[in-house]
């Protein structure tokens, strides 16, 4: 029992040095977590009275959170006496093998820096990716993953590194779009009265750029079909209201008018 209580009495000191260790580790990671919150949100809150751009925003509060963390774990490591030089020493002894580790997260992050750079796209931008053809508005260029909104509110997360080696279609890049829209008429069908039925509803078009070409024309000639193209140029936020309205007013004047649109038909004949 003496020995024990000695046991008990030598071992003490070094118990509650560990405990001390243990508690001031714990205070360190929970004043150290709000400062870094802090500090990102002071950069973020600078970046937008700069009006830098939401994407750049986003891309280095993120890298400032991550590099700030790292500082943190490197002080609670010296805690327990493990010197920066240390941890350097074992990072870069295994640089190859976490090399190997993080690479499609390094091509993440170097299409992001790349992305930054050249801005093939922009927050707010909608884009089409045509790798795996996914397509939405840009909400989030982050480290590693852009984040894309859908039409219908989904959210897609796509790899930086896919988007900056892949080809990008960016349909906000430009203000005005052409509408192209082609229908058919069959072969019978009086084409100068055709052309004038689309030319009425292509100059009353309400979204229609007066200032640019309008083209009404006989684009093709089909298996059972003539088919007439529509051109005319919008504004890129009118470009889906104007074709909509105006398939469903060519649809409609036509029938109005008498000229048939054709569909494919079989014909079958019986034999006794």
């Amino acid at each position: 029992m003496e020995a024990l209580w000695a046991f008990i009495v030598a071992s003490l000191p070094a118990v509650l040095g560990f405990l001390l260790d243990l508690l001031w580790i714990v205070i360190l990671l929970v004043v150290g977590s709000k400062l870094i919150k802090f500090a990102v949100k002071m950069l973020k809150s600078i970046m937008q009275k700069s009006n830098v751009e939401p994407g750049v925003i986003t891309f280095l509060s993120s890298l400032a959170k991550y590099a700030l963390y790292f500082v943190l774990g490197m002080v609670i490591l010296s805690q327990f006496g493990v010197t920066s030089a240390s941890v350097i020493a074992v990072l870069g002894s295994a640089g190859l093998a976490v090399g190997m580790a993080l690479q499609g997260s390094l091509s993440n992050f170097a299409g992001g820096v790349l992305i930054l750079l050249l801005k093939p796209f922009v927050v707010g931008d909608y884009i089409v990716e045509n790798g795996g053809g996914q397509e939405g508005t840009v909400a989030e260029i982050g480290i590693f993953y852009t984040k894309l909104l859908t039409v219908d509110n989904k959210a897609i997360y796509l790899p930086n590194g896919a988007l900056s080696n892949n080809s990008i279609v960016n349909v906000s890049a430009m203000a005005k779009r052409r509408v192209d829209i082609e229908v058919g008429v069959a072969y019978n069908s009086d084409l100068a009265k055709v052309k004038a039925v689309l030319t009425d509803i292509a100059t009353n078009e309400e979204a229609r750029l007066e200032n640019e070409d309008m083209n009404v024309f006989v684009s093709s000639l089909g298996d059972s079909s003539v088919n007439m193209g529509v051109r005319i140029w919008v504004n890129s936020g009118d470009y889906w209201a104007a074709k909509w309205r105006m398939t469903e007013e060519i649809k409609l004047a036509l029938d109005k008018n008498g000229i048939e649109i054709p569909f494919p038909q079989v014909d079958v004949n019986l034999k006794k």
